[in-house]
């Protein structure tokens, strides 16, 4: 006669050890990519906020006239964008493009220089900062590391594992 085991209730019937750690190293990895993720966009959404900031604070050394009394030149305000950028200011310099233009209108058409593929042409970018009452655009582009390399799908990407996150501001010089 075979020998049957006998178990007590709540007893599972096969062996279980094991089980949580297969379990976990099956959710593990959809939840740590979600949540590199989410910590991802909220690092872009932040340099996003400090970028358009430094963009306007040192915008205002063009509007007042204080950039042209000073002589900036591409580099100069460019360090005055990156001293604004406080934390992400180490590396800003390398990662950072500037161009300052006077337009003639608002309704201009304000396209930053492409070369022939379209692709934005950053060697192209200048700084005018015009005279008093000249219409001014100022724009920040600037490139940022991705580790979550699925999500520079989704936006402007500048290389593999990079995206460019963009800054604008317009204004009318004061009068100086």
């Amino acid at each position: 006669m075979p020998h049957r085991r006998r178990f007590k209730a709540g007893q599972a019937r096969g062996s279980r050890e094991g089980a949580a750690a297969v379990e976990f190293a099956l959710v593990a990895t959809p939840f740590f990519l979600l949540l590199f993720s989410i910590f991802q966009l909220g690092l872009v959404f932040m340099i996003d906020a400090v970028a358009e900031n430094a963009v306007l604070e040192a915008s205002r050394l063009v509007r007042t006239g204080e950039a042209q009394t000073k002589k900036f030149d591409k580099i100069a305000f460019k360090q005055a964008v990156c001293d604004q950028m406080s934390v992400f200011k180490s590396d800003c310099a390398d990662r950072a493009t500037i161009d300052v233009r006077v337009v003639t209108s608002f309704s201009d058409d304000i396209d930053p220089p492409r070369d022939k593929d379209g692709v934005l042409d950053l060697s192209q970018m200048d700084f005018k900062g015009g005279v008093g009452q000249d219409l001014i655009i100022v724009r920040l582009w600037y490139k940022q590391p991705m580790i979550v390399p699925a999500l520079t799908q989704a936006v402007s990407s500048a290389g593999p594992g990079q995206i460019m996150i963009s800054s604008t501001t317009a204004f009318r010089n004061e009068p100086f």
